[in-house]
């Protein structure tokens, strides 16, 4: 179990997001933090990672695997396709 609230983890999981950002604007993308939710931290990959065969690659191998490094090995990413982000109960 994740010892801390999703709250206390926003900050840190920002600045996460912000240290891996630049690697995916190299490719003509973006990432945007849509929410974190019982230790589960919803992305959403923009640009050119949309439709992309190696976004997977990206969210658990770039993103996920910082989040886990840098704050606690329980953290998961959820990739949110585009239209799903009122829909994160459905998703996984």
């Amino acid at each position: 179990m994740i010892p801390f609230t999703d709250e206390e983890l926003e900050p840190a999981v920002k600045d996460v997001i912000e240290k891996v950002r630049p690697s995916i604007k190299l490719d003509g993308g973006d990432i945007e933090l849509i929410a974190i939710k019982d230790g589960v931290v919803y992305v959403q990959l923009q640009g050119a990672c949309v439709g992309c065969g190696s976004a997977g690659t990206t969210i658990k191998f770039g993103v996920e695997r910082q989040l886990k490094t840098l704050i606690h090995p329980e953290i998961t990413v959820m990739s949110v396709p585009q239209g799903w982000e009122d829909k994160l109960d459905q998703l996984g």
